[in-house]
C-alpha cells in the first residue's frame, strides 16, 4: 500500500486544510492524513510498474475512514460525485527504452460514503441528475442514465473501508509508471472528514497466456 506520506494531496501542507493524525486503530502506518475543509479534492499516488507481476491484472483501492463529522463527502443526487482516474505510462520493455512513451487511461465515478437511508444499489442505477459548469457562465443541471459509480464496502482484516479507483494490466516487464488519481474539482462543495490511510494495489486476477 502507498501510505498517505507517499500520495500527493493538494493542500495537504495547510493545517487549515488537511492534518496529520497518528496511531489510529486499524491502520499500517503511524500516521494517516485527515481532511478538515477543502472544495478542491485532489489525491495521487504513483507506481512502478517494475515493482508488480508481468500477467496480472491490478486493481487500485483508496482505503479509508469518514470522521463523524463530515460533510459534503456524500453521493447525493444532484452533486457531480468525485472521479477516478487510472493511467499507465509505458516508457520501454525492460531492456529497450523507447522514444516516446505510450499511455492508457481510464476513469470511473466514485462514491465514498453512501447516502443514509437509501438502498445504494437502486439509487446508482437509476437516471439521475448531476451539476455540471458551463463552458461559458454559471452552472447547470444535466441528466446522465445509469451511470456505473463504484460504492465503498467494508474491509475485513482492519475496520477500514476502501473503494476501487480503476484497473489496469500489466502485460509483461515493462518500464513504466502507473498513475492513481480522485478528483473532485467541479462542484467545488466544501468537504471535511475524509481520513486518508493510502492506496492499495493488488492483484485481481494472473492473465494466462
Amino acid at each position: 500500500m502507498l501510505s498517505a506520506r507517499a500520495l500527493s494531496i493538494v493542500w495537504v501542507d495547510d493545517p487549515s486544510c488537511w492534518i496529520w493524525t497518528a496511531d489510529l486503530p486499524g491502520s499500517r502506518f503511524p500516521e494517516v492524513a485527515e481532511l478538515v475543509d477543502v472544495c478542491w479534492l485532489e489525491i495521487t499516488g504513483k507506481l512502478q510498474l517494475s515493482l508488480l507481476s508481468p500477467r496480472t491484472t491490478y486493481a487500485a483501492y483508496l482505503v479509508y475512514a469518514i470522521a463523524d463529522d463530515s460533510y459534503g463527502l456524500e453521493c447525493n443526487i444532484g452533486i457531480l460525485p468525485p472521479k477516478a482516474t487510472v493511467t499507465v505510462v509505458i516508457s520501454g520493455n525492460g531492456t529497450k527504452p523507447t522514444s516516446t512513451a505510450a499511455s492508457t487511461s481510464t476513469e470511473n465515478t466514485i462514491c465514498l460514503q453512501h447516502m443514509q437511508g437509501e438502498e445504494e444499489t437502486a439509487m446508482h442505477r437509476r437516471r439521475q441528475e448531476y451539476v455540471r459548469p458551463r463552458k461559458n457562465y454559471g452552472w447547470k443541471l444535466v441528466r446522465e442514465a445509469d451511470m456505473d459509480i463504484r460504492c465503498p464496502r467494508r474491509r475485513g482484516d482492519d475496520g477500514w473501508t476502501e473503494v476501487e479507483l480503476g484497473e489496469f494490466a500489466v502485460a509483461g516487464e515493462e518500464d513504466g509508471v502507473v498513475e492513481v488519481s480522485l478528483k473532485e474539482v467541479e462542484c467545488r462543495r466544501w468537504k471535511r472528514g475524509l481520513i486518508v490511510q493510502g492506496i492499495e494495489i493488488r492483484p485481481k486476477h494472473t492473465n494466462s497466456n
